[in-house]
């Protein structure tokens, strides 16, 4: 997640007009091979419903990794099923390896894979094997998680793991994950047209407008942002972190205020083959109150909003957000 002052006037003006006179064209990767999975991708951004998930089971302490069992990935993916039928990933190994084929046996639509560390090969190998295994169910791959922002990464060598990764899986799109403004840098702009499709994180809560302002301002924020990358991109986009914690109450965080936030957005921002967005997240996790990573730029210390982001709390029960959510009619799972 990031941090970035945008002025309120900023976030309620019109969006910036697509391509103006002299100005650069949109860009993104136009590999035939990757056609199949993005169109399957355009059709889960249309008629699905995606929200970013990871494993209730799986949590990080002082850097150690409690990896997810089957079995609780299979409950997790249970719980969520009747409400959303994609989801985007962050992690390809620590017990994810198993979420493909459970996510299949789920007839779950459509599911975008997180590369947390695209330098780990053995990561990337699983991500690669179940593109292979399942590519059906598989439109994407997510490297990394703000790695451009954390300054963990640069755009080069980005760009060169991007360039491997389409040469050896050219059936997959290849997304990288990055708050909105890192891709307004002239120095994306490269980046920008290796890409299959985009991921943006857009969190209004970050904003120095959002504790005083309406819902309705958080929602078109995001809209505005939306319509502004769709000026430098060409490829489907997905917003794939965006919302409102449901705690501490006393920094103006609640269930209320999350269903309404995502009851507007819902409005400003309706679904089309060209973008929507992602409902983030799937369950709250309590360990990342104390996770020095769970938002890169971060000051130090507790951050107990970082607990809180779930549709679902720690125990799966859901919350008003995702009570509100109608069943999908997409296909049903088996018993």
């Amino acid at each position: 997640m990031q941090r970035l002052i945008i002025p309120l006037l900023a976030a309620l003006s019109a969006a910036a007009p697509a391509a103006a006179a002299g100005a650069a064209q949109p860009a993104c990767a136009t590999g035939q091979a990757a056609a199949p999975a993005l169109a399957r991708l355009r059709t889960a951004l249309a008629h699905g419903r995606f929200v970013t998930y990871q494993p209730t089971a799986l949590t990080v302490s002082d850097g150690r990794i409690v990896s997810a069992d089957a079995a609780s990935i299979r409950a997790d993916l249970s719980v969520l099923r009747p409400r959303f039928d994609s989801l985007v990933t962050y992690d390809a190994i620590h017990g994810a390896e198993e979420i493909p084929a459970i996510a299949a046996a789920l007839r779950f639509r459509a599911l975008i894979i997180g590369v947390w560390n695209p330098l780990d090969e053995a990561e990337l190998r699983a991500a690669g094997d179940a593109v292979r295994r399942y590519p059906d169910l598989v439109v994407g791959l997510s490297l990394g998680n703000e790695l451009l922002f954390a300054a963990r990464s640069d755009p080069g060598a980005l760009g060169s793991l991007i360039a491997r990764l389409h040469a050896q899986l050219p059936q997959a799109p290849l997304s990288v994950s990055e708050p909105f403004h890192i891709y307004y840098r002239e120095t994306a702009a490269p980046l920008l047209g290796q890409l299959d499709f985009l991921l943006a994180n857009v969190h209004p809560l970050f904003q120095p407008w959002f504790r005083d302002a309406d819902d309705g301002t958080s929602a078109q924020f995001v809209a505005n942002v939306v319509d502004k990358l769709a000026a430098i991109h060409c490829g489907p986009m997905l917003v794939k972190e965006t919302g409102v914690p449901t705690a501490p109450a006393s920094a103006g965080y609640s269930e209320a205020r999350q269903a309404s936030f995502y009851r507007l957005l819902r409005e400003r921002l309706p679904a089309t083959g060209g973008h929507a967005f992602a409902y983030f997240a799937a369950f709250d996790a309590p360990w990342r109150a104390y996770d020095a990573l769970a938002a890169p730029g971060a000051p130090p210390g507790v951050h107990p909003e970082e607990a809180h982001w779930g549709l679902y709390d720690a125990d799966r029960e859901p919350k008003r957000a995702a009570r509100e959510l109608p069943p999908l009619t997409s296909p049903p799972s088996p018993p």
